[in-house]
């Protein structure tokens, strides 16, 4: 809970961030870009390889 002292609005980190902490987002975006990878490269071997 935000408390006052000395005219100032204390807070605790998950009170400042707005929010609860969730996945990080640097695993979030590897395993998106790994996913992006996989079914890129199953599309490329089914419609384009020579």
């Amino acid at each position: 809970m935000a408390t006052r002292r000395d005219d100032q609005i204390i807070k605790t980190p998950t009170e400042a961030r707005q929010a609860e902490p969730g996945p990080s987002v640097l695993a979030l975006l590897t395993v998106s870009t790994g996913l992006a990878v996989l079914i890129l490269g199953v599309l490329w071997f089914a419609f384009f390889r020579a």
